[in-house]
């Protein structure tokens, strides 16, 4: 079986609650994958569900950043345990903790979430693809592209087709800025650069783009190499 790994953003999952619409979309688009012999590594994010949970502990005690970290490790753990319950009999029971740590399974779906403070969910796909030997992680993402610039502020961002990890560095540097967002995070490109993993930034909501991507034939996004 060939294995995919999926970075599944939590704002597809929990864009505000659980987006029912997407999910049975998902549900449906994944299960006809299956039946073409495709094995998926899903780790799934907090979306903001995370945030909210956070900003009201920030409000209501003093506490660290490990806190924050590990109360939306929870909720992306809280948020893998919902796409597992999805797919029932397709997915391993077992949501992956560590990612270090190599799950034996038969099942064609295995689910994970976050893992420790500060190693993003983007970092465990990285290195589950790693550990099982993918070459690939595809980032379903809230963005159809990595831009030259910001496409929200200004009207003639270019999207890239291709870039390689210098040049991605080089758009958005090395090390985290706070309130900045990134197409994949900074410390996961890092490892995937180190690794020699490929990455696929692509709209997660556009399912007739994904399928392109997992066939190999032209699609919208960027591939990060």
């Amino acid at each position: 079986m060939k294995t995919i790994v999926l970075s599944l953003g939590g704002s597809l999952v929990v864009p505000d609650r659980p987006d029912v619409k997407f999910l049975k979309r998902f549900r449906q688009f994944m299960i006809k994958n299956l039946a073409k012999g495709r094995k998926f590594i899903i780790v799934v994010g907090g979306g903001k569900v995370c945030r909210y949970y956070q900003e009201a502990l920030v409000k209501v005690a003093p506490v660290s950043g490990a806190d924050l970290d590990w109360l939306g490790i929870h909720i992306t753990r809280i948020n893998a345990e919902l796409i597992q319950k999805i797919f029932g009999k397709w997915a391993e029971p077992e949501i992956i903790i560590d990612p270090y740590k190599k799950i034996r399974t038969n099942k064609q779906i295995v689910l994970s979430g976050g893992w420790r403070p500060g190693r993003t969910t983007d970092f465990v796909a990285v290195v589950l693809a790693k550990k099982y030997g993918v070459e690939q992680v595809i980032n379903m993402t809230d963005v159809d592209a990595v831009y030259d610039k910001d496409p929200d502020k200004f009207s003639d961002a270019k999207p890239f087709k291709e870039l390689t990890w210098p040049q991605y560095f080089k758009i958005f540097g090395r090390k985290h800025k706070p309130g900045a967002s990134y197409p994949f995070g900074l410390m996961a490109s890092q490892l995937a650069k180190k690794l020699g993993i490929r990455v696929i930034i692509l709209k997660g909501s556009n399912l007739k783009n994904l399928a392109k991507a997992l066939s190999g034939v032209s699609f919208k996004g960027t591939i990060i190499s």
